[in-house]
């Protein structure tokens, strides 16, 4: 791998970002008077609590947020969330991580609601590279951005990885 890294979005653009989602997510569900964030960990759930906050400050909505655990490089589905899925019934769901490279884990995590009657789900993620392996797709994005398979996208988020926030290609 190279060690050349490329600075993709700076704290700022990470932020501006964020917000832009958050509006995207408030006008597309306009009609819903709760909505459930459900972060991939670690840095999805970050990220998701960062557009539970954006959410709570423009809108009257309650905002749900759960947390699923999962080994994203497993073939097979393991997964655990710190609140019952129940709360997310009949109601609309965000999927959100921070990078959706083959869709793997956004994947996974959709299969730990499957057994949930929803009335809708979404995904949201900071960074889509565009490989994707399952049939996935961002409704919510920052960047869409064309690599090669050899590249890596690296993002980094104050509260999980104490350095300051930053996506890179690498």
């Amino acid at each position: 791998m190279s060690s050349k890294k490329t600075l993709i979005l700076n704290k700022e653009q990470i932020k501006q970002k964020s917000i832009r989602i958050a509006y995207q997510i408030l006008e597309d569900n306009f009609e819903d008077e709760t909505l459930v964030l459900v972060g991939i960990a670690d840095r999805g759930y970050v990220f998701a609590q960062r557009l539970q906050a954006i959410l709570k400050d423009i809108s009257d909505k309650e905002i749900l947020l759960i947390k699923v655990t999962m080994k994203k490089t497993s073939r097979s589905l393991s997964a655990g969330t710190d609140l019952p899925v129940d709360i997310a019934k009949d109601k609309t769901i965000i999927l959100v991580d921070d990078v959706l490279n083959s869709g793997r884990a956004l994947a996974y995590g959709l299969g730990v609601f499957l057994n949930v009657p929803l009335r809708k789900m979404r995904t949201a993620v900071l960074i889509d590279r565009s490989h994707h392996k399952f049939p996935i797709f961002s409704d919510y994005y920052g960047t869409k951005l064309s690599t090669i398979l050899k590249e890596h996208v690296t993002v980094t988020l104050e509260e999980f990885d104490n350095e300051e926030d930053a996506a890179w290609l690498v």
